[in-house]
């Protein structure tokens, strides 16, 4: 018996998109193309760089975001230096 877990995953419109098309494109749906992205990714091992820490300012010990973390687009920009749409 095969068992799955559904999850709901964030992801920008444009990416979003442009992976179903490229589904599509190879005749399969959108979550083998995801799943195999998934598997290739975690097969590759971690990333050798750490993450960058969102930009904060002021006393380390106090210190506030410069990113409104409930605006998903904003911290795409601030993780990624890119646009994410």
């Amino acid at each position: 018996m095969l068992v799955c877990m559904r999850t709901t995953l964030n992801i920008s419109d444009a990416l979003a998109a442009e992976a179903r098309a490229q589904a599509t494109a190879e005749g399969r749906t959108l979550t083998s193309f995801i799943e195999e992205a998934l598997r290739d990714r975690l097969a590759q091992g971690r990333i050798a760089e750490p993450a960058r820490p969102l930009p904060t300012f002021g006393d380390p010990e106090r210190s506030r975001f410069l990113v409104d973390i409930d605006d998903k687009d904003a911290l795409w920009r601030a993780l990624d230096d890119v646009d994410p749409a």
